[in-house]
């Protein structure tokens, strides 16, 4: 291939990369602001969490109707309208005078999301050729750990030291240069084949895809039960300071460079033993995360495990997905993996809240960490031997 061929590749390539970066920034932005949004509203922990909540059952509601809408419109123009709304959401977030506007801007972020998420994994593999399609999809996983130890740490500094709103105007701006980005350097790329209401009886009658389904429903489920309220378990639990609560996010997200790294090298050869591997790093994690914090190393260590798997899951399984679907189903069964993913988000979000309420902050690893040990048994006895099945 030449150099010419491969910046064509790489220069949209990077730009998806960047819009991963942006979206998971966004996505997760309140949860290292939840103590300062709360204080400007006068809302509590839960009653603030209810922002990443609402915004997962939003995308959970809105990932299948919207992308089937969507596959009428060419991707190249799909993609640079789901910036354009995800862009006017930021601005309506920043200038929001009350909870409620606040969560009105949220939602109109959610909407882009739920497209994004869906058309982001389809559109890498397709700007690449044939065999770069893992590097594609790992790029993707490098724009998730930016977010995660650049843009959420970042995001919680801005907020601590000017202010929230400025958080989100800062994605704002970043959105706006990246839309002119993408308008310049993304190729016409075919979209996604029209698919009907009626195909979804086909697509659920496959065994292996619903047990992916099924599976991330378990794992989002337990993993944001705890995740979502990880800045007061840091403070509270912990005892961390400011800085030692944005040193622990950072490592989260360096392990998931480690992790697309990783998955580059070893998925391809150890598909079935990494997917467990993974869900057992996670389940640790979560159960033992009270008891790793007595300690700086150990809780750090936590973070460090909790980062790499949540990382290698994420890419993981979005490849068993487009692995097991007809190429004219991807598009829509992402649409229903994001959403599905936004369900334990919020769901999560929510048990997590009532969990803080209850049985104390103290309790959300154990009890995320039951529902991904869930996962892990669902996982060995019935996702791995669909996928054998459907190898054969």
């Amino acid at each position: 291939m030449t150099n010419r061929a491969l910046i064509r590749e790489f220069l949209p390539l990077a730009g998806i990369t960047t819009s991963a970066f942006v979206f998971n920034s966004s996505e997760f932005m309140p949860i290292g602001l939840l103590t300062d949004i709360g204080a400007s509203f006068g809302t509590s922990e839960a009653q603030t969490g209810m922002l990443v909540t609402i915004y997962a059952w939003a995308v959970m509601l809105l990932s299948l109707p919207l992308m089937i809408a969507a596959t009428r419109i060419a991707f190249r123009k799909l993609l640079l309208l789901v910036l354009v709304v995800f862009l006017i959401g930021q601005a309506a977030s920043a200038c929001a005078p009350s909870f409620g506007a606040l969560m009105l801007g949220r939602l109109v972020v959610a909407c882009a999301h739920s497209v994004f998420w869906a058309i982001a994994a389809p559109i890498a593999v397709r700007v690449v050729a044939p065999n770069h399609q893992a590097l594609a999809l790992s790029a993707i996983q490098v724009g998730t750990a930016v977010a995660l130890v650049a843009g959420l740490p970042l995001g919680r500094s801005i907020g601590v030291l000017l202010g929230w709103r400025l958080t989100f105007a800062c994605v704002g701006a970043i959105t706006a240069l990246l839309i002119l980005y993408m308008a310049r350097v993304m190729p016409p790329v075919s979209g996604a084949e029209k698919f009907e209401i009626r195909q979804l009886g086909s697509l659920f009658k496959n065994k292996a895809l619903v047990a992916i389904f099924v599976l991330t429903i378990l794992y989002s489920l337990g993993y944001y039960t705890a995740y979502s309220y990880i800045e007061p378990f840091l403070a509270q639990v912990a005892r961390f300071s400011s800085a030692e609560i944005t040193l622990a996010l950072c490592v989260f997200g360096v392990m998931g460079f480690v992790a697309s790294v990783i998955y580059a090298k070893c998925y391809s050869r150890f598909r079935f033993p990494f997917i467990v591997l993974v869900l057992v790093g996670i389940s640790i994690a979560l159960l033992g995360l009270e008891a790793f914090a007595a300690f700086l190393p150990t809780i750090l260590a936590a973070c460090a495990l909790w980062g790499l798997a949540s990382a290698s899951y994420s890419v993981s399984i979005q490849a068993e997905v487009i692995r097991v679907t007809p190429v004219e189903e991807q598009t829509v069964a992402m649409a229903i993996f994001s959403g599905l993913f936004n369900l334990g988000i919020g769901t999560g979000a929510f048990l997590g809240g009532h969990v803080v309420d209850t049985i104390g902050i103290e309790g959300i690893g154990i009890v995320g960490g039951i529902l991904t040990a869930a996962g892990l048994a669902f996982c060995v006895l019935v996702l791995i031997p669909q996928l054998k099945r459907q190898a054969r």
